[in-house]
């Protein structure tokens, strides 16, 4: 026979994860100083179903550079960085998966 399915029901069950604004803020800062070098162009903001994801591109056409993955409740902490199919971080903090993009310094002689 039929079953049906209440919608409230099936939405009650999908959780929606976003980034807070605090985290939002500070990925948009990496990616402007990064747009300022001219190394990102531009970059998307996906709501999945369990996860929130920041993709970074070089250009607009192409796969994503990076993607920066919010999903609570996973092993290893809920904050991920990719690069294609290839895991480079995860933590606990976004703080701490966002090192991966730290610069060390160089020294120019001329």
């Amino acid at each position: 026979m039929t079953n049906l399915y209440r919608l409230a029901d099936q939405r009650a069950r999908r959780r929606i994860v976003s980034f807070e604004r605090r985290e939002l803020s500070r990925l948009l800062n990496l990616y402007s100083m990064r747009v300022a070098t001219g190394e990102w162009r531009d970059y998307a903001i996906d709501f999945r179903p369990g996860m929130a994801v920041f993709s970074i591109f070089r250009h607009t056409a192409e796969q994503p550079l990076f993607a920066i993955a919010k999903v609570p409740g996973s092993n290893g902490g809920p904050y991920m960085v990719y690069n294609g199919p290839r895991k480079l971080a995860h933590g606990d903090t976004l703080e701490d998966v966002l090192r991966i993009f730290d610069r060390k310094l160089k020294l120019l002689l001329g």
